[in-house]
């Protein structure tokens, strides 16, 4: 489902040439995987790809400048935002950057750390429209230019391939302001599990599915409401590091999966059964298995059985950050 190549001609003088160019891509697409989940992307860089936001990112993870970091090897700040393809393009695509990518080993090259000077810069590119000046916020349609992405954990992120020269840079533009969300899949934790006459079906891994017909793949990169959930371990719900907030819930028929909570205050701990809205992410800890760690990032929770509106949760969003 690849679209076509975009190319410019810019007038230099008395001669034509052809400028930069970049494929236009799906979703669908660059989320392709073999029967060991991982990437099967054979596109190449630059390459463009439209979604609407699902996120804020700051509500995902904290991009906060960290003075120490560069010191005490930890990442320090991080910026994460999700997209959702629209009309036929299925799935999503995550989009990342860290403050200090020489944290993740000696293979990245010294100096990939950014100052503090050079993190707000580069946070100011990605959350503001170079145009109009927009904030990006969940629920707007944009158009995002990729120079470099990774896969790693289960899908291809579009990242700056841990590196600070601004050759690697992506850039969001804005499509649409307040687009809206998608409307929520409305699933059970059986809709997470594969067929088991999928092909490569394994019962190690029940939630992958290669083809992406059945199972977590058919909804990665999603929003999703999630119904019929009780929780089995809810000591992640307050919490404030990545790997401090996971909860894990399950249903009547004994499916589980983890919860990943967002920075903000989602209220009290659920009691019985409830519903929780969010989109379906991969984290597989692994670059060369891709066919586990699926878990639900959430945006917000309900009783069970409620009606509520997504629209509704994106534009509140919005409107309290934009209040600050």
């Amino acid at each position: 489902m690849k679209l076509a190549r975009l190319a410019s001609v810019v007038l230099v003088g008395s001669l034509l040439v052809i400028a930069s160019s970049a494929s236009a891509e799906t979703n669908w697409d660059l989320q392709a995987v073999n029967a060991d989940g991982l990437s099967t992307w054979s596109g190449s860089h630059p390459f463009t790809v439209v979604g609407v936001i699902l996120n804020n990112p700051e509500d995902m993870l904290d991009s906060t400048y960290d003075p120490s970091a560069s010191t005490n090897g930890a990442m320090g700040a991080q910026w994460q935002l999700f997209i959702q393809g629209v009309s036929s393009d299925r799935g999503g695509t995550a989009l990342w950057m860290g403050q200090n990518y020489n944290s993740l080993g000696a293979w990245i090259p010294a100096g990939n750390s950014y100052d503090e000077a050079g993190w707000t810069s580069e946070m100011n590119r990605v959350n503001y429209d170079a145009t109009s000046g927009h904030r990006f916020c969940q629920g707007d349609l944009v158009e995002v230019t990729a120079n470099k992405s990774l896969f790693y954990g289960g899908k291809l992120n579009v990242n700056e391939s841990h590196r600070t020269t601004p050759d690697n840079d992506f850039s969001i533009s804005l499509v649409t302001a307040d687009y809206g969300l998608p409307t929520a899949e409305a699933l059970s934790l059986s809709d997470l599990y594969a067929s088991t006459s999928a092909p490569n079906y394994d019962s190690a891994y029940p939630l992958f599915d290669q083809t992406r017909a059945t199972g977590a793949e058919h909804y990665q990169g999603m929003y999703v409401r999630l119904n019929g959930l009780a929780l089995t371990d809810g000591s992640g719900w307050d919490g404030m590091a990545w790997d401090d907030r996971l909860c894990t819930v399950t249903d009547s028929l004994g499916h589980t999966l983890n919860l990943r909570m967002p920075l903000y205050d989602l209220g009290d701990v659920p009691i019985g059964v409830f519903d929780a809205y969010g989109i379906i992410n991969q984290e597989s800890g692994s670059g060369t298995n891709g066919r586990m760690g699926y878990e639900l990032f959430v945006t917000s929770v309900v009783p069970e059985p409620a009606s509520l509106s997504l629209l509704t949760f994106g534009a509140l969003a919005c409107l309290r950050r934009r209040r600050k």
